[in-house]
């Protein structure tokens, strides 16, 4: 069976990996206004004896940025630079440039993959072409410039709309008839690239549209398997495995955690028929001990649930990086929920839990979030808030942290009855 199924999962694993970026492509923000201000500095053309100060107030500038991917953007930018002499220079100008950018932009930290270690912070790198005009009180025209423009720049995040940015750019320009002081230019002698000017900015990004991450920040987990596809195809035989012994290979199975003896489907999924969150086959021995039996019997048979609630049998799962469960999920909210309304003395607490991928602080809120919103819908299903207590236990770390497969199963919500 092997044989003829390896090569059919390496051909779809291709073809999944392939179109990975194509199918995330708009779960995330794209568009962000990007603005800051600082110094500049205009290291040549200069009148001789002119100087300006090393740390020249003022640049401004402003830019629309739009991400392709998770990598790859363009950006618009105007910029605004004002320079003045210093103590030393042999005469006084006040000259000013404004000027506007079209750029590519890299998104390094994704390049680099930042987000295995960190949430916050990442870094970028942008160039492209420009034009600009030199003005001054001396300068009786407008001095068009070209510009090639390149840069680098870091980025912390403080929030899902906002992120702090630093950002070092140099600007190489030609076509300069004038000096940075406003006056003439001697060319005699020059090449076309052979004026320089620098800006040191800080300022903040913008994120803009609906989803709750920007390009900047998310993390597609399909285009880690695209850049892992070497490692997962020689993950495949041990994707035959059947870890809970249903019959169904846990490469095909929708449970890969489910009650050992339970019937399941040709997906490996519970038989339910009834969608009551209780496995047919367990609730027709449950059923039909506790005809068979007196009172003493049906207390027995709820302490045999609990034993499976409390044994880790019942659990709520979650997709990569989100806090509400997935579809596969509600038979075990709906398992709890039955039991208990049936045991109104029991309460619960409501344990999150999160994978390895990320820091540690980020994965303990993580953890917090999924547990809050699985008791949120035990209430809204008829329990008590009273009866539960929710615990964030951050990462689980006894499984393979680089197997996208394993790390399935412990990104969870797990219960234990009290």
């Amino acid at each position: 069976m092997k044989k003829i199924v390896l090569p059919l999962l390496f051909l779809g694993l291709a073809t999944t990996s392939l179109s990975a970026q194509e199918s995330g492509a708009n779960d995330f923000n794209k568009f962000s206004i990007d603005f800051g201000g600082g110094f500049n500095k205009a290291a040549n053309p200069m009148t001789e004896g002119y100087h300006m100060k090393t740390t020249n107030l003022f640049n401004a500038n402003l830019g629309f940025r739009y991400m392709f991917n998770t990598k790859f953007g363009v950006k618009l930018e105007g910029y605004y630079d004002k320079f003045q002499e210093d103590d030393i220079s042999r005469g006084d100008f006040d000259t000013n440039v404004m000027g506007g950018t079209l750029q590519a932009y890299i998104n390094l930290g994704r390049v680099l993959d930042f987000q295995t270690w960190t949430q916050r912070l990442n870094l970028y790198t942008h160039l492209g072409v420009g034009i600009s005009v030199l003005k001054g009180d001396n300068i009786d025209y407008n001095d068009r410039l070209g510009n090639v423009v390149m840069g680098i720049g870091a980025k912390y995040k403080i929030s899902r709309r906002i992120a702090f940015d630093a950002n070092f750019t140099m600007l190489n320009n030609f076509s300069q008839q004038r000096t940075w002081d406003g006056n003439e230019y001697d060319r005699q002698g020059k090449q076309g690239f052979d004026s320089t000017l620098y800006h040191a900015t800080i300022g903040f990004n913008i994120y803009l549209g609906k989803h709750e991450e920007h390009a900047d920040w998310y993390v597609d987990e399909k285009s880690d398997e695209l850049e892992e596809l070497e490692n997962r195809i020689g993950e495949l035989e041990t994707m035959m495995d059947d870890s809970d012994k249903d019959g169904v290979p846990d490469y095909l199975d929708a449970e890969p955690n489910t009650i050992t003896g339970v019937a399941v489907d040709s997906k490996g999924r519970t038989i339910d028929r009834n969608n009551n969150g209780v496995p047919d086959e367990l609730e027709s021995y449950v059923e039909s001990k506790v005809s068979e039996n007196n009172s003493e019997m049906r207390s027995q048979m709820g302490l045999d649930l609990a034993k499976l609630i409390n044994g880790g049998y019942v659990n709520v799962y979650f997709d990569f990086n989100k806090d509400m469960p997935n579809a596969q999920s509600v038979g075990g909210i709906n398992f709890l929920v039955k039991y208990l309304k049936e045991n109104p003395s029991t309460g619960a607490d409501v344990i999150g839990y999160a994978d390895e991928v990320g820091n540690n602080e980020y994965n303990k809120q993580l953890s917090q979030r999924r547990a809050e919103n699985v008791k949120k819908i035990l209430v809204d299903s008829g329990i008590e808030a009273s009866r539960l207590n929710i615990v964030g236990n951050g990462e689980d770390s006894s499984v393979n942290p680089d197997s996208p497969y394993a790390r399935q199963i412990v990104r969870r919500v797990t219960f234990i009855l009290k």
